[in-house]
């Protein structure tokens, strides 16, 4: 059937974006931006990440929200195998949590909006999303709150001024989420004009349709 294929199709770039996302993660930034050193605080993997996002809007608009959890959890099962294959499970427990949940909530508040101003749904899902993701990846992986999922890691508990150049101080963690961030709602703004292009294309599919068994 078309809409299996497109769901096909939509868990396959899902996949894709985690698993370059995974690999992105491990290369920080070259260079400097205001006196602030880019690698200390971001990896390409900030700019390609928002990028799930737009496929879950996508399939939420084509297909709606039960379809759309199937593609976020197709990614989840994918995300967190790699994390712990790559990464220590403390990380790997993390990156899942904040992902399931970051996704999950951008699913909800896109539903909740998506008969408003086109622009509105998108944006708002994947802004919320991306605040809950950030502050639930950067807080179980590194907070020394959390220390029950894994050792902490000294470095990045220890205090340093915010972005290496203001006078006020916090954990390292904390500039990493705040530059993570930063990143993930610039692209979140971008994002909003392939969205726009695609959407008069991916038209909503009646739940009817997709429920109908093929005919023989």
């Amino acid at each position: 059937m078309p809409y299996l294929r497109s769901t096909l199709a939509y868990i396959g770039l899902m996949t894709l974006i985690v698993v370059a996302s995974n690999i992105l993660v491990q290369h920080p930034l070259a260079g400097t931006l205001f006196g602030i050193n880019l690698g200390d605080l971001l990896t390409w993997g900030a700019f390609t990440y928002p990028v799930a996002f737009l496929i879950t809007d996508l399939t939420n608009r084509q297909f709606g929200p039960a379809i759309a959890r199937r593609v976020v959890l197709a990614g989840f099962v994918v995300g967190v195998t790699l994390s712990f294959w790559t990464s220590i499970p403390r990380i790997a427990i993390a990156s899942g949590t904040a992902y399931l949940i970051g996704q999950l909530l951008d699913i909800f508040v896109f539903n909740r909006l998506r008969r408003q101003t086109w622009w509105q749904a998108p944006l708002a899902g994947s802004m919320l999303g991306s605040v809950v993701d950030t502050a639930l990846f950067f807080s179980l992986a590194f907070a020394a709150s959390f220390s029950v999922l894994g050792a902490n890691d000294p470095f990045a508990i220890e205090h340093a001024p915010i972005f290496g150049i203001f006078t006020s101080e916090a954990p390292r963690w904390v500039s990493w989420a705040l530059g993570d961030l930063s990143v993930k709602v610039l692209v979140g703004f971008v994002l909003l004009l392939p969205y726009g292009a695609l959407m008069n294309i991916l038209q909503p599919i009646p739940p009817a349709a997709i429920q109908r068994p093929a005919r023989r």
